[in-house]
């Protein structure tokens, strides 16, 4: 494409432009990711790789805006830095193609917006206008295209070394159980050297923190066996900082032990699935880990543990945000934004049967003071609490495995 530079006031209304692109507004930014990831699904809902959309595009606007503020209109060369890169990494580990990234193009509108408003902002000349817009929608289309090409020719080269050795035997392996294709049980465990027999609990472990240090899910993995009482741990490197565990042994997880173990991996989160016997059991609780994943990432939860046998009903009702959201408050009221203490100890009382001498007890409260705080929550809810019990229970784990910030926000 044959350059032409813009004129002298031009070029300082594109530095200008820059000087605010590279000081965006938070809420441009979450508008954004929001738009690009809600182009791709598969991607919104896996927490490393939202996180890794999430940088590439804050690299890519801080890449365009550096290099208008060091020459202002002439063309940007792409940008080939550890975040675009990474992100080829990432979709091919995840058995993506290059198809995936035509989500940036919704974010290329979503930018082309945002810098339109900025160029009325500076100028209302029409010459001057005319020419601004002009010679920033070729720079940011000429961009965006050079560095689409560059994580293109990343993921033709990270496709490349992946289908060679024992990651790539493993992960077509569990890919082909995973998919009911017709692979003999003895095939299978020969490729594998994990036997499918038994009893095998399944989890995701996974950190969305590009500073954490990845053999912590190494490690992570390895606690994880120890806790369902397994002798071998089959490991599968679903991207560069996803595990996919199975684990032979008990049928229950002793999650104390898990809890304890991780302690000092803050980085690190785990989604268990129910454990299954055979095939379809090793299939049934993988799957159930990563609704449990996905469930923990539409929801930013805080929480670092999820056991699926826990939160089935929360991933149902949480399907649709708008309409939990609605459920929480049409049964909870001003409980929703109680105290933790309180809305704990309506829980408590839920489960335990709606039996306040048990409550008090799980509680190690007095039962006088559990009825205290049971009648400040009546006061709270629409109805009282003997009349929906169930109603309330669930949403107050909804509640629960939502981000605190969620709460706030709905206030």
């Amino acid at each position: 494409m044959s350059w032409a530079m813009p004129s002298a006031r031009v070029r300082e209304l594109i530095r200008q432009s820059a000087h605010l692109v590279l000081d965006p507004d938070p809420e441009w930014l979450h508008e954004l990711d929001t738009a690009v990831l809600g182009a791709h699904p598969t991607i919104g809902v896996d927490p490393e790789l939202a996180a890794a959309v999430s940088r590439s595009n804050r690299a890519n606007l801080l890449f365009w805006a550096t290099a208008n503020l060091r020459d202002p209109g002439a063309p940007v060369p792409p940008n080939t830095g550890p975040e675009p890169m990474g992100i080829a990494r990432e979709l091919v580990r995840r058995g993506f193609d290059a198809y995936a990234l035509d989500a940036y193009r919704v974010g290329q509108g979503v930018a082309w917006r945002r810098f339109m408003e900025i160029a009325f902002e500076l100028t209302t000349e029409p010459a001057e206008l005319h020419e601004l817009l002009d010679v920033c929608s070729r720079s940011i289309g000429a961009f965006i295209d050079a560095t689409l090409a560059a994580i293109a020719a990343q993921i033709d080269s990270e496709r490349d070394e992946l289908t060679r050795g024992t990651h790539a035997t493993r992960r077509e392996t569990v890919s082909l159980i995973l998919d009911g294709a017709p692979i003999t049980r003895s095939r299978a465990e020969g490729r594998l050297g994990y036997a499918l027999t038994g009893t095998h609990t399944a989890a995701v472990l996974w950190s969305a923190d590009p500073a954490a240090d990845l053999g912590d899910l190494d490690r992570a993995g390895e606690a994880f066996g120890r806790a369902t009482g397994g002798d071998q741990v089959l490991s599968v490197l679903a991207s560069s900082a996803t595990r996919w565990v199975w684990a032979p042994g008990r049928s229950t997880l002793d999650a104390d032990e898990l809890r304890a173990a991780l302690h000092s991996m803050p980085q690190i989160h785990v989604a268990v699935g129910v454990p299954g016997e055979g095939l379809e059991g090793f299939r049934r609780s993988h799957f159930g880990a990563i609704t449990t994943q996905q469930m923990m990432t539409r929801l930013d939860s805080p929480q670092r543990i999820a056991l699926f046998g826990d939160i089935e009903h929360v991933a149902i009702l949480t399907l649709d945000a708008d309409r939990a959201n609605a459920f929480i408050s049409r049964v909870l009221g001003d409980l929703e934004f109680a105290e933790p203490e309180l809305q704990n100890t309506v829980r408590t009382f839920v489960t335990a049967g709606c039996n306040a001498s048990r409550a008090a007890q799980r509680l190690f409260l007095h039962r006088n003071t559990l009825l205290r705080r049971l009648a400040r929550a009546d006061t709270l809810l629409p109805r009282p609490l003997l009349e929906r019990s169930v109603q309330v229970a669930v949403a107050l784990e909804a509640v629960r495995w939502r981000n605190p910030q969620s709460n706030a926000a709905s206030r």
